[in-house]
């Protein structure tokens, strides 16, 4: 059923707004891939991406949200940008300059509006070949996020090895905050400092209270996505 939900254009992108804590206002959207199933209805990414990583089909899905969440976006108005997610298996095939350069063209999306998520495991397998490919999408004109920080092993030797626009703080830290008596205050302090001192900026994950979106906003962070600023909507 995967299969054949790619060319029959089952797997639709939906947007998560981004709020930016420098003026409450909205910057951009995350694009998220969900199934539109027609037994089962709306399937969330845990559901099928899973499966998708198994069997090799996340290249042909991430494809598919790239070129489609450029076409969407090309209709937003001003700057609002879009942030895609680029999985481990994605990054490593051949030809994602390539895949990127042609979904900005057929689309007509400035580059600078485009912006594409990894996390830490691209590093695992070949360091320089990693930093080669971040550093061709780069010359592309678009900006690189670091997704799920914190949760990895060598987090800091990533952020120096090379210079990402945007660190992502996991949502495990920010859901942590409504718990007393841990340091998630200390661990999203630490990381909004670091990616300050190092040019980057800094987006809490999973804010779903008022409680969490002010802590964040106390503790430095620049952008903001959860529930609590909207879910996932199609467009």
């Amino acid at each position: 059923e995967l299969r054949q939900a790619i060319p029959q254009e089952d797997i639709k992108p939906h947007f998560q707004p981004i709020i930016s804590l420098g003026n409450d206002r909205i910057i951009g959207f995350e694009a998220l891939a969900r199934w539109d199933h027609a037994e089962r209805g709306l399937l969330a990414p845990d559901m099928f991406i899973p499966l998708a990583e198994e069997t090799g089909l996340i290249v042909q899905i991430g494809e598919w949200v790239v070129h489609e969440a450029c076409r969407v976006a090309s209709n937003w108005p001003g700057d609002l940008s879009v942030a895609v997610n680029i999985s481990p298996k994605q990054f490593l095939a051949p030809g994602l300059s390539a895949t990127i350069l042609q979904a900005l063209t057929n689309s007509g999306l400035p580059p600078s509006r485009l912006e594409l998520e990894i996390t830490e495991s691209i590093f695992i397998a070949d360091v320089d070949a990693t930093l080669s490919t971040l550093h061709m999408l780069r010359e592309l004109g678009v900006r690189i996020a670091l997704d799920d920080f914190g949760t990895g092993y060598s987090s800091l030797s990533y952020l120096r090895s090379f210079p990402f626009d945007k660190v992502k703080i996991d949502q495990s830290f920010v859901r942590d905050l409504n718990e007393k008596g841990n340091n998630a205050h200390a661990v999203i302090r630490a990381i909004t400092t670091l990616a300050d001192a190092l040019g980057m900026d800094t987006l809490a994950e999973g804010v779903e209270s008022s409680e969490q979106f002010d802590i964040v906003r106390a503790e430095g962070c620049c952008y903001v996505e959860g529930y609590l600023v909207g879910r996932p909507l199609p467009m």
